[in-house]
């Protein structure tokens, strides 16, 4: 199949251990960039995908943020698929029997309800800092601007995180994608998108390129969708064993820089 595209996912496909890009990786990217454009697809929120871009060179191109919950071109929206801000009304009412913490999203904005532990090490991961702020204020706030949250995260001890995710499933099974990347951490997104959604949208509208002659790259369950429709899916050797059953090709893990030897080779 032709790669006239690329679309990689980041966390645990693209980093290297220190979760940071390889020389390696910048280097392919910048050397292929120019023919053949590279979308970063992630649940990240768009600052903590910007200075990758930068560092790929590679700024001028679209992300897929929240899993496909927003798209940015030219730094401007052109989808948004918000959670209800009902639903983040009511897990806010259950965290107060059953105590975890929760991270609410809506475009580049990161609110939490304290810098504990969980928020933390959130930041260093996504190297963005929070805004702290108590949740009943962010809902307050959030209606007076018709806001929802492109992403919950839902981080605790893993007792009160299968309470959470039963909670959420027996409420709002219908509504959300609850995806459980940690056994201390639901990632939970509106259930109309998926990367795969938001890669259709962005060849149809932007690209005006056939699916098929797309490749895209990652390791986890909700890369799945993604790497099953285009014409070649790339699974890092790391990969979920559900994810390495359905790609086309198993490259190097992630943290031994899977994707630029692929490209390297295939680009």
């Amino acid at each position: 199949m032709p790669h006239h595209i690329v679309f990689s996912d980041i966390d645990g496909t693209l980093l290297n251990p220190e979760r940071e890009l390889s020389e390696a990786t910048i280097t392919q990217v910048q050397r292929i960039k120019d023919t053949v454009p590279v979308i970063l697809i992630s649940s990240r929120m768009p600052s903590a995908m910007t200075h990758l871009q930068k560092e790929l060179g590679i700024t001028e191109q679209p992300i897929i943020c929240y899993n496909g919950g927003l798209i940015l071109v030219n730094q401007q929206p052109v989808h948004s698929t918000a959670i209800p801000l009902s639903i983040v009304a009511a897990l806010h009412e259950f965290t107060k029997e059953t105590p975890f913490h929760v991270s609410l999203y809506n475009n580049d904005d990161w609110y939490v309800p304290s810098m504990d532990f969980w928020a933390n090490r959130e930041m260093q991961n996504t190297k963005v800092t929070p805004v702290v702020k108590a949740t009943d204020e962010v809902i307050a706030l959030w209606e007076t601007e018709d806001k929802g949250a492109h992403k919950i995260m839902c981080m605790g001890e893993e007792a009160y995180i299968d309470k959470a995710f039963a909670f959420l499933e027996s409420n709002y099974g219908d509504q959300l994608h609850l995806y459980r990347s940690k056994p201390t951490y639901i990632e939970v997104a509106h259930k109309d998108i998926s990367k795969l959604t938001a890669i259709e949208q962005l060849l149809d509208t932007h690209f005006h390129i056939d699916i098929k002659d797309a490749v895209a790259f990652g390791d986890n369950y909700n890369d799945i969708a993604m790497l099953k429709a285009v014409g070649t899916g790339v699974a890092v050797a790391n990969a979920k064993p559900e994810t390495l059953e359905i790609a086309d090709v198993i490259t190097a893990a992630g943290k031994e820089d899977g994707v630029a030897i692929y490209i390297k080779n295939n680009i």
